[in-house]
C-alpha cells in the first residue's frame, strides 16, 4: 500500500542535456523523480544541484539492461543523440534504441506505468518532403555510418507501437527536433553548441558543406513544456508527434547569428558535409498545436542569449 499521492517517475538518459531540465521542471511539480544514466553523454554537474531534494534519486544504470523499479510514468530518453557521440560506438548506439525500448516497455508493462519515447525528426533521414509531418515515413539510409541511431529510433517506435496494438500499454511518441539550451555537452559537435564554444574561444567557426542547409532550432524549455503536455495527454493520444520550432534557418545564417552576438574575431571556415547529412529539417507542428495546444514561446535570439551565457560560464571555470 502506497503511503504517498506524489507521482513516482523514471527519466533514462535522465543526466543528458533534456534529461536534467525535465527532472528539474518534474521535481517542481511535485513528482518523485528516478532519473537513471550511465554518464556516457550525460555528467552528473547537469543534476548536481538537484541532489539535495529529498524527491530525486540518481542511479547509475545501463538502459540496455532490465530494471526493476515501481514507477507511474517513463520518460525513454536514453540514447547518444550527436554524431559525435553515437557514431563512436554504434553497436551500442542501435543497442540503446533498441534493446532500452525492450526493457522499459517491459518494465512499462509491469508495473502498468505510461511510457514516453523521445523519438526524433532523424526517422525522416534526408526528407523529399518539406516541412516534414508525421505522416512522412521518411528516407533514410539503413546502412549508413548514421544508421546506427536513424534506424534504432525508427525500430524503437516499432516496438512502441507493437506493445500498443498486443498489451494495451499507453504510449507517447515524440520526434523531437533540433533542441539547444543551457546544459548541452560542450563538445558533441552540434551547431548551436559547437558555434557558441568556437565564437567564445575565439577559435574559427566550422561549417560544413556551403551552410545552405537548413535546420529549425527550438529552446529547451518550449521542449520540455511539450513533453509534459504530451504525458498528461488523453489515453487515446500516442503521436508520433512532431515536436520543434518550425522557424527555420540555414546554418551559415546561425553561424553569423552567433557571431555577432558573440563578438571576436572568429572567421568562417567550411569543410566537406559528413556522410548523410539531412539538406533540410522543419517541423510540420499543426498536431501538436490541435492536441496539445503547443507551440515554442522563446524566439531564436532569446535562446541563444541564454545558451552564450551559459557556455561562457561552463568555460571560465
Amino acid at each position: 500500500m502506497r503511503i504517498t499521492n506524489r507521482k513516482r517517475v523514471l527519466i533514462t538518459g535522465g543526466a543528458g542535456f533534456l534529461g536534467s531540465h525535465l527532472s528539474e521542471r518534474l521535481l517542481n511539480e511535485g513528482c518523485d523523480v528516478l532519473c537513471l544514466d550511465n554518464f556516457y553523454s550525460g555528467t552528473k554537474d547537469n543534476v548536481a544541484h538537484l541532489m539535495t531534494n529529498p524527491h530525486f534519486e540518481l542511479m547509475r544504470h545501463d538502459v540496455t539492461f532490465p530494471l526493476y523499479v515501481e514507477v507511474d510514468e517513463i520518460y525513454n530518453l536514453a540514447c547518444p543523440a550527436s554524431p559525435i557521440h553515437y557514431q563512436w560506438d554504434p553497436v551500442q548506439t542501435t543497442k540503446t534504441s533498441v534493446h532500452g525500448a525492450i526493457n522499459m516497455l517491459g518494465l512499462a508493462k509491469r508495473t502498468k506505468a505510461r511510457i514516453f519515447q523521445a523519438s526524433t525528426s532523424e526517422v525522416y533521414g534526408d526528407p523529399e518532403v518539406h516541412p516534414q509531418k508525421e505522416s512522412y515515413w521518411g528516407r533514410v539510409n539503413p546502412i549508413g555510418v548514421r544508421s546506427c541511431y536513424d534506424e534504432g529510433k525508427r525500430c524503437a517506435e516499432t516496438l512502441f507501437f507493437d506493445y500498443w496494438r498486443q498489451h494495451g500499454l499507453e504510449i507517447k511518441v515524440v520526434r523531437i527536433f533540433n533542441t539547444y539550451g543551457p546544459r548541452m555537452h560542450p563538445n558533441d559537435g552540434r551547431v548551436v553548441s559547437n558555434f557558441i564554444v568556437q565564437a567564445l574561444r575565439g577559435e574559427d567557426i566550422t561549417i560544413y558543406g556551403d551552410g545552405s542547409q537548413t535546420r529549425s532550432f527550438c529552446y529547451v524549455d518550449d521542449l520540455i513544456e511539450g513533453f509534459v503536455r504530451m504525458m498528461a495527454s488523453p489515453k487515446e493520444v500516442t503521436g508520433p508527434i512532431n515536436m520543434g520550432n518550425p522557424g527555420e534557418f540555414t546554418i551559415l545564417e546561425l553561424a553569423e547569428k552567433v557571431l555577432k552576438m558573440v563578438g571576436g574575431k572568429s572567421k568562417l571556415v567550411f569543410k566537406p558535409l559528413p556522410q548523410d547529412d539531412p539538406r533540410q529539417r522543419q517541423p510540420d507542428i499543426s498536431l501538436a498545436k490541435s492536441v496539445l495546444g503547443w507551440e515554442p514561446k522563446v524566439k531564436l535570439e532569446e535562446g541563444l542569449e541564454k545558451t552564450i551565457a551559459y557556455f561562457r560560464e561552463f568555460l571560465a571555470r
